[in-house]
């Protein structure tokens, strides 16, 4: 059983198609959950703020209610803090927790991102092999009489190299600004660390 290469240069262009499709779910997932958590994100700097203009002191503020990681992990570290029975080695090691469980959901998924933006460029690159091996099987079993038969099979094979370069620079605008803005709530999140710290 062969498989044909005008067949391997169709499936990897869908493939190209799906990656797409994959990419703008990814991108739109991010952004929506992005815009929740600088909502919650401004609600707990708020928070910290009154709490600030009330004490002197490190301020411990009651934070508003959640269910949002950047409000349950504040919550909790508030919480051990009030206990007061705590170490400040223990306080530091759950503030590091809290960080990387923090910055794990809000990065979770861009590696989608980048393993596409990578594989991509590949993939249209043997579309396109695959699919001038097939014109030039074409041409071998019925000989040379239209050049622009050639052509047209030519440019068919260097579009999967086109969508996927496109697929890979649209992947990798939407992984560098997802990427900055799940920096920015990270390093916002630690410096509500640092600002609630006793």
């Amino acid at each position: 059983m062969s498989i044909s290469q005008d067949f391997l240069h169709a499936a990897t262009i869908d493939l190209l198609y799906a990656a797409v499709v994959i990419l703008t779910f990814v991108i739109i997932e991010r952004l929506v959950y992005y815009v929740y958590l600088t909502k919650r994100r401004s609600r707990i700097a708020k928070s910290i703020a009154v709490a600030v203009a009330a004490d002197a002191g490190s301020p411990l503020p009651d934070l508003p209610q959640g269910t949002d990681v950047l409000t349950r992990a504040m919550q909790e570290y508030v919480d051990v803090q009030r206990r007061g029975s705590v170490t400040r080695n223990r306080i530091e090691d759950l503030s590091a927790a809290l960080f990387l469980r923090v910055d794990g959901s809000v990065n979770r998924g861009l590696w989608i991102l980048d393993t596409i933006v990578t594989a991509a460029p590949l993939l249209g690159l043997l579309g396109t092999i695959l699919g001038i091996m097939d014109t030039f099987h074409a041409l071998s079993a019925g000989g040379v009489s239209d050049p622009s038969a050639v052509s047209r099979g030519i440019g068919s094979a260097l579009f999967a190299t086109a969508i996927g370069i496109g697929t890979a620079l649209y992947g990798l605008l939407g992984h560098n600004v997802l990427h900055r803005i799940g920096e920015c709530i990270t390093e916002d999140f630690k410096s509500f660390l640092l600002e609630t710290t006793q």
